[in-house]
């Protein structure tokens, strides 16, 4: 049996669902006022606007929103019901279903991203100095990124800046817009 953690980490994970609360609540809240869409229906349409050939495998689909495929088949019906993407059977693997952008989704996406973009900076970027983003971006991604975890599933206290790296975006990271 694992130890609890210390009051000081407690405290720091309540604030941190606290805070992702907020913020997600607030995106959420901005993309139905103006454009009415969730952001859920805005993660799929990004996704799929990032995808080749702007379409991705439900599954695909399902992993890349963190979605159950049982919840992002409902989503994709409701999107699909207004006109913002389209299934299709795969040609290449007849056991799968592709889910595509269509150019009603996409002029959506184009209309939503700056309000999403803007809405991240407000809620969230702004809240972070300079000084402070590259342990949040290392604390995020050990979380975020399994392969990223020390194979010990606990990191070491460091001294501050211990690990300060140069790494550079990949491809991926370079060419996302929103």
């Amino acid at each position: 049996m694992r130890e609890r953690p210390d009051t000081e980490r407690l405290r720091v994970w309540r604030h941190f669902l606290s805070a992702h609360s907020r913020v997600m609540a607030e995106l959420e809240r901005e993309l139905k006022e103006t454009v009415g869409i969730s952001l859920a229906q805005y993660d799929v349409l990004l996704k799929l606007g990032e995808a080749p050939d702007r379409e991705l495998r439900m599954s695909a689909l399902s992993a890349a929103v963190l979605y159950t495929t049982g919840g992002v088949t409902r989503l994709v019906d409701r999107m699909e019901a207004a006109g913002l993407v389209v299934r299709e059977p795969s040609p290449s693997d007849r056991r799968s279903v592709l889910a595509r952008l269509t150019p009603e989704g996409k002029a959506l996406l184009t209309r939503a991203a700056p309000i999403h973009l803007a809405g991240v900076r407000r809620h969230f970027t702004d809240f972070l100095p300079d000084e402070e983003l590259a342990v949040v971006d290392r604390f995020t991604t050990r979380i975020a990124l399994p392969d990223a975890r020390p194979a010990s599933g606990r990191c070491a206290p460091t001294r501050p800046g211990a690990l300060d790296d140069e790494r550079q975006p990949d491809e991926r990271e370079r060419s996302v817009d929103a």
